[in-house]
């Protein structure tokens, strides 16, 4: 071979040695790089006990027709793990263990949420991307709750375990074993290293509630209505919390008929005009 030949080949080598050693790492991380999650979006208001409700606690009757309601409510036995300091909350994570009647298995949740301000939900996503939770993780899912003053993005890890049919759960050191033995990595890892666990192996429960739960629609969207029956503040007795929700992957139907429901209710006098703080109840008042 000729000799300039060579020395030109040798040239273009090395140049192109160069470029990768220089390129390559960036080129790297940004094909590594993963997109903000996508949402779906669970639109949920409280309704008012004193006027939605009988005197037995079921729902009057204005209110199933309104929501085509036609069947029994579902009863589900509801409880969340977390130390007596609500260690896990603190740091952005509820742990549920759930029983529903007509199904043979536990449902176990583990939750982590990110704050949403003044509507950033880009922001927010960008924040839970920092933290590991984007597009690329399947595990988890993403939603924003959106109430009636605020919203919240949430991570959801749900898991499952069989069961005997009927409403019962087993005992707290056996559900807690198995939400110990359940554990995902992202909870795990929290803070440092085996945090979770030992966190999660500190934490009691809190609860159980039994939860009602009516299924109808508004506008073609499949409605929920929850009645949580929670002990009051001074434990001297219950009060009922009520939940209305529905589910949607688009923004644009979420927020159109939150509206037309939020007016709805307004307008029928069902509606609180507060946020639901039913997580935060259950693990303070148990």
């Amino acid at each position: 071979m000729n000799f300039h030949v060579k020395i030109a080949k040798s040239i273009t080598a090395l140049t192109l040695t160069a470029a990768v050693l220089l390129t390559g790492w960036s080129g790297t991380q940004e094909a590594r790089a993963a997109s903000n999650a996508v949402p779906s979006y669970e639109v949920k208001f409280l309704l008012d006990a004193n006027q939605v409700l009988n005197s037995d606690g079921s729902l009057q009757s204005s209110v199933t027709h309104t929501f085509g309601i036609n069947e029994p409510a579902a009863r589900q036995l509801v409880e969340y793990f977390d130390t007596d300091g609500l260690d896990l909350n603190d740091s952005g994570w509820n742990v549920r263990f759930r029983k529903k009647e007509d199904k043979k298995k536990y449902e176990l949740t583990y939750k982590k949420r990110f704050s949403i301000t003044n509507g950033d939900i880009e922001a927010a996503l960008t924040a839970a991307n920092k933290a590991g939770f984007d597009s690329s993780d399947d595990n988890y899912k993403a939603e924003i709750d959106w109430g009636y003053g605020k919203q919240t993005l949430s991570f959801s890890n749900d898991k499952d375990q069989s069961a005997p049919a009927g409403l019962s759960l087993p005992s707290e050191h056996e559900a807690l074993d198995i939400l110990v033995d359940n554990i995902p990595g992202k909870l795990e890892k929290t803070h440092s290293s085996g945090w979770g666990k030992d966190t999660l192996k500190k934490s009691r429960a809190h609860g159980p509630i039994e939860v009602s739960k009516y299924s109808g629609e508004f506008n073609g969207l499949d409605t929920d209505i929850e009645v949580w029956p929670i002990r009051t503040a001074d434990g001297a007795g219950m009060e009922n919390l009520i939940e209305i929700s529905f589910k949607t992957d688009s923004y644009s139907i979420a927020a159109a008929n939150r509206t037309q429901l939020m007016s709805l209710l307004d307008s029928q006098g069902w509606l609180v005009h507060a946020d639901s703080l039913k997580t935060n109840l259950v693990l303070e008042r148990y």
